[in-house]
């Protein structure tokens, strides 16, 4: 099953290990704050199970995120369908991280390395990630990898309700760069990136 490595973080994945880890982090207000209401261990534990099936089925998807060094368990990383509700389509890009893993770069490094992915392996032409209108920090990585907002595709997230303060959207894409590889994208991934 594909992993992606950087200098700092290793992209797998998930083990048995992980679930408690990704439990806490799911029930940290702090955590949550962009996504809406906190996750039980059982709603994580079927999170997980699907994450899992993804990455066995396409060869891409959220990866548990881990320092490398350490072994430490930071959170998931990864690259998604986008859900056929939204009003757009494509391959978002995604991070989230458990607190004590924020200010250190992690997130810049790992979506790099999806990114990278994603035009190296998989031949993508273009990648797009998308976050509440209020989530500075998360757009602040998206910008730092190069992505674009254009205000015209902000959207209201259907799957948040009315009047909350987490429906308004914003949606950041990058083109694939004209030097990078193009791949059959019918190929799916496998091996080590």
């Amino acid at each position: 099953m594909t992993e992606l490595r950087t200098a700092r973080l290793t992209l797998r994945p998930w083990r048995e290990s992980d679930l408690a880890p990704w439990a806490a982090m799911n029930a940290d207000p702090a955590v949550r704050e962009h996504l809406g209401e906190l996750l039980t261990r059982e709603q994580c534990d079927a999170g997980v199970a699907a994450f899992r099936a993804d990455l066995e089925r396409r060869g891409y998807g959220w990866w548990a995120l881990e320092c490398t060094a350490t072994g430490e368990f930071l959170g998931f990383a990864g690259l998604d369908d986008v859900d056929e509700d939204m009003p757009f389509t494509g391959v978002e890009v995604g991070w989230r991280l458990a607190r004590g893993a924020w200010g250190h770069g992690y997130a810049t490094e790992a979506g790099r390395a999806c990114l990278d992915f994603a035009f190296d392996t998989l031949g993508l032409p273009e990648v797009l990630a998308v976050t509440t209108a209020a989530n500075h920090r998360s757009q602040a990585v998206m910008q730092r990898l190069g992505m674009v907002r254009d205000p015209a595709e902000d959207f209201d997230d259907p799957y948040v309700p009315a009047g909350s303060p987490l429906r308004p959207s914003v949606v950041y894409r990058l083109v694939r760069p004209a030097d990078a590889p193009r791949q059959d994208v019918s190929s799916e991934a496998t091996g080590t990136a």
